[in-house]
């Protein structure tokens, strides 16, 4: 979170929302959301009070957890006034699948059975990867995704730290430019170790939308323009974070600007933020070899501090 009194007004909010209900009834809703248990008299005291000692203890990850399941059971408008306006609203909807890090020709998929959204690659699926485990209320750790690399091919069952390095290699082999390998390589350094595999994976080129046609299969260009995303973080509680990392063909042709092409991207960032997600950009020219990994690592320093992601001991706070 961005300041100290961010985690303060959620807990209010959530605070004035359960102390809507009688005062006999807020210690079994508290004990319901997971907070800790108490007596009624103290509820008869106050109910906003007994609320937001429950709350004191616990940090934003945890308090968004607890303002969702008060959301979801039943109106409270300012309470999800306050999750948006801090951009803690997440992304609605279930987690299907991820396919990334296509190191290769274009995935085909079909849509094997529309009722269910079910999704099949029918070609080419050699070169991507594809996750499909159900993701849980705490995103997609590099500790989780390595686990699954280690389902996925047997030879790297053994030894958790031989199995990261290769995943590594291979979600590098999808890199499409040196900037991009200068954000992943200085991420991987910084948390892909020991103290770190807990924090948040992060995924390179992520399939989010899908047009079966290329470009040169169509007359005119298809709706849906950009199909991958570079970078994906799938944070706590729904939060799902996108980075791109702009060269000169997001914003010119041949050398020379195109604002057609600009508002194109603009465009399709709106949409991605009205859908949920954080949308972050970098300049290619910022992530060279000798800025790039502090531009990186402070960045990633001040994501993980807005959304009370705590860094580990053994995980270095600077790259000093």
């Amino acid at each position: 979170m961005g300041d100290a009194v961010k985690p303060e007004t959620l807990r209010s909010a959530i605070a004035r929302a359960v102390s809507e209900l009688k005062s006999y009834e807020v210690p079994g809703e508290c004990v319901r959301l997971g907070l800790a248990p108490g007596d009624e008299s103290e509820a008869f005291g106050s109910k906003f009070r007994y609320v937001m000692n429950r709350l004191r203890p616990l940090a934003v990850p945890e308090l968004t957890a607890v303002a969702r399941k008060v959301i979801d059971e039943y109106e409270a408008p300012e309470l999800d006034q306050v999750l948006a306006s801090l951009g803690m609203t997440g992304v609605d909807g279930e987690f299907k699948n991820l396919i990334f890090a296509a190191n290769g020709p274009k995935p085909e998929i079909v849509l094997r059975d529309a009722v269910n959204n079910r999704l099949d690659i029918v070609r080419n699926a050699q070169y991507c990867l594809t996750y499909t485990r159900p993701l849980g209320a705490a995103g997609l750790s590099w500790a989780e995704l390595v686990n699954w690399w280690q389902q996925r091919d047997p030879a790297a069952a053994g030894d958790q730290a031989a199995a990261s390095r290769a995943l590594c290699a291979r979600l590098v082999e999808s890199l499409a430019s040196p900037p991009e390998e200068v954000l992943f390589h200085t991420y991987a350094a910084l948390y892909f170790r020991e103290g770190g595999p807990a924090l948040p994976a992060l995924i390179p080129q992520v399939y989010l939308h899908y047009d079966p046609y290329t470009t040169k299969a169509r007359a005119t260009p298809g709706p849906l323009t950009r199909q991958r995303m570079d970078f994906l973080l799938l944070l706590p509680n729904r939060v799902r974070v996108v980075l791109e990392v702009d060269g000169q063909q997001h914003y010119s042709i041949n050398g020379k600007a195109n604002p057609e092409l600009y508002a194109q991207m603009v465009s399709e960032d709106r949409q991605l933020k009205l859908s949920g997600y954080e949308v972050f950009r970098f300049g290619g020219h910022e992530l060279d070899r000798t800025i790039g990994p502090r531009v990186v690592a402070s960045f990633f320093r001040e994501l993980f501090g807005r959304y009370d992601i705590p860094l580990p001991p053994a995980v270095p706070t600077s790259t000093n």
